[in-house]
């Protein structure tokens, strides 16, 4: 049975969308990944991870113009 967290930690975060902790942090410093806070503990929802995710621009393919 999978287990689908409705919010991640920043390690969990970090971890399910294959980034570095120093990229999560710089995200969220510039407002472009939204967190919570929980007492001492910051918590990404998993809609807020997404629509980072969904955000992030476009790469493009090989046989496009750069």
């Amino acid at each position: 049975m999978t287990f689908a967290p409705n919010a991640y930690t920043v390690d969990s975060f970090c971890e399910a969308y294959g980034i570095r902790r120093n990229l999560a942090y710089e995200e969220m410093k510039a407002g472009r990944l939204e967190y919570r806070k929980a007492g001492r503990k910051t918590l990404i929802r998993k809609v807020d991870a997404d629509t980072w995710l969904d955000n992030l621009p476009k790469g493009k393919s090989g046989s496009e113009e750069a």
